[in-house]
């Protein structure tokens, strides 16, 4: 009888079990959508992690941000840092080809691709020559603008800037863009950019390049030719603050930009920001992007 008795008392607790069981089990998943919508955010790259994190980390997670039902991938145009990023950090980043090639195997159908350069120079050249290989590989495919393609970006940059140079603005301080320079025929975007500058009012704002016109020494010498500075502010004006800006810019080289202010007579600082960090022109991008998100539906 005791056995009897067991066994109906395990019996009960069991059907008790599987009805709470039942009772208390999660909804069932819905379907996973699938997603089959992609931007592309193309940067050259940099090898230097904290400023990629924010700069071209932050303009991807602003374009993921504004458009949540897309899916955002990275692709690097430097091979030279994408083998070093996995040599020296075990991260894996994948060139224009790879990422246009992962992006078809995972079933994309719509295609953006938004870069994260400063103008339409030869890397815009030679990503356009990319994409237009996997033409027909997408259903609808669009490629973004650069950061300066209109006046307005042109206008916008300039307060961005300008706006950085207030807190130090006190007659005597110049700041002084450091760009990169290309040959390339884009090279006239810093002359433009030095233009809206002048007619905006932002009279103690500089442009210099690394590697084309305006030089360090055509900076020095516009410095020179106000005659009324004593220190000078160094930024870069580019997308990262990468090894232009902590060596180029700011190291202690006797070639560096920081060494040849100090030489001419002015007193130096470094702001060590790349322009992919600063939210406005994060904004900048995201409206490029979509635009060309716009002309999918045209």
């Amino acid at each position: 009888m005791k056995s009897m008795k067991l066994l109906g008392i395990v019996s009960a607790v069991c059907i008790m079990g599987g009805f709470f069981s039942t009772a208390s089990a999660k909804p069932k998943r819905a379907a996973s959508v699938v997603q089959d919508k992609e931007i592309l955010v193309v940067s050259f790259g940099t090898s230097y992690n904290t400023s990629r994190t924010v700069t071209i980390g932050g303009i991807e997670s602003a374009i993921r941000e504004r458009f949540p039902d897309y899916k955002v991938a990275r692709a690097f145009t430097s091979e030279t840092i994408i083998k070093k990023l996995k040599k020296r950090d075990g991260i894996v980043i994948d060139n224009v080809e790879q990422a246009l090639d992962r992006a078809i195997a995972e079933g994309i159908r719509t295609l953006v691709v938004q870069p994260t350069h400063l103008m339409d120079g030869f890397e815009y050249t030679d990503l356009k020559n990319s994409l237009a290989k996997y033409e027909g590989k997408f259903e609808r495919i669009a490629l973004a603008v650069p950061l300066l393609s209109s006046d307005s970006d042109y206008a916008r940059l300039a307060d961005i800037i300008a706006g950085k140079a207030k807190s130090f603005s006190d007659g005597h301080t110049a700041l002084c863009c450091m760009g990169h320079g290309t040959e390339a025929e884009s090279n006239m975007a810093y002359a433009k950019l030095q233009s809206v500058f002048d007619k905006k009012g932002y009279a103690d704002c500089y442009i210099g390049t690394v590697e084309a016109t305006p030089s360090i020494d055509d900076l020095l010498q516009s410095l020179k030719a106000k005659g009324t500075y004593k220190r000078v502010v160094l930024m870069p004006l580019m997308v990262v603050a990468g090894d232009h800006a902590n060596n180029d810019m700011a190291g202690d080289e006797d070639d560096s930009w920081k060494s040849l202010c100090e030489k001419a007579g002015y007193g130096v600082q470094c702001i060590l920001e790349g322009l992919g960090q600063d939210y406005d022109v994060q904004q900048i991008y995201v409206a490029h992007t979509q635009a060309a998100i716009d002309s999918l539906r045209k």
